[in-house]
């Protein structure tokens, strides 16, 4: 059962079909497999300047991290008050700690249409992708061929590129984190230095949920990989490029300076 009315379901199937159709020159069987790659592409293009905001926002909390780590050195036994002046700091500067799911909540309504549209065989069954139907699980091509036939393979390689592109893009949030908070360190070391003429040997560590969170976040990533195993093979097309796409579209919004350095108020 779909939580979306036929209607909409019925416009969003005319709509592959009318990509599959325009890419039959092209990709022939494939077409389908193709306008699902084309569709996640327009998708993410769409949501390309609240990426580019998130990943702003993101450098914009690395440079205020100093200001917070003098915070929670300050407010640490009122976790109230902290917040509170963290709150206050975001807003002073204009950085909204929740940018960044905007973009991952606007391509939602895509992949659970896509969910919704493939999980229905009576909508777009007989679609597939080198012999693998893309209305198809996993589960489904280990007990037609195994895991080493025709669709095995297809879900094998799917299922590979994840894992590939989520361990990617793990250690590479790893070397951020360490990076943002070596350089946070260093420059909340030497504001202590030029205010009190002694370096502060160990900066405050982040705590609370925020720091949890920061743990936790980089294994995320192999989110999809797990995803891709359990979902129509459709819908695991569209994850894969998606997130391909945004590590790619991150790498080169990270390669960009951070913005000038908001100077510390007294």
């Amino acid at each position: 059962m779909s939580f979306f009315p036929s209607p909409l379901l019925d416009a969003f199937s005319a709509l592959v079909d009318r990509l599959a159709g325009l890419l039959q020159p092209l990709a022939a069987d494939a077409s389908t497999a193709l306008a699902v790659v084309l569709l996640t592409v327009l998708v993410r293009i769409a949501v390309h300047p609240l990426s580019r905001a998130a990943v702003r926002g993101q450098q914009a909390r690395a440079r205020l991290a100093p200001r917070i780590a003098a915070l929670q050195e300050k407010h640490g036994r009122r976790p109230e008050r902290l917040q509170r002046a963290i709150l206050d700091l975001h807003a002073e500067e204009k950085v909204s700690p929740f940018a960044g799911i905007l973009p991952g909540l606007l391509q939602a309504p895509a992949f659970l249409l896509l969910y919704a549209l493939f999980s229905s065989g009576d909508r777009m069954g007989g679609h597939a992708l080198l012999g693998a139907p893309l209305d198809g699980r996993w589960a489904g091509a280990l007990g037609d061929g195994g895991p080493f036939g025709p669709a095995g393979l297809v879900h094998l390689g799917l299922f590979a590129a994840a894992l590939a592109v989520a361990a990617y893009q793990y250690l590479r949030t790893r070397r951020e984190t360490a990076r943002a908070r070596a350089e946070a360190e260093a420059e909340a070391g030497a504001e202590a230095q030029a205010k009190t003429g002694t370096r502060r040997r160990t900066p405050p560590v982040p705590q609370g949920p925020a720091a949890a969170v920061g743990r936790f976040l980089p294994l995320l990533s192999f989110g999809t990989a797990v995803t891709v195993a359990v979902v129509p093979l459709a819908v695991a097309l569209h994850l894969v490029t998606s997130t391909t796409w945004s590590v790619v579209e991150r790498a080169l919004l990270m390669r960009r300076p951070l913005p000038p350095r908001v100077p510390t108020h007294a």
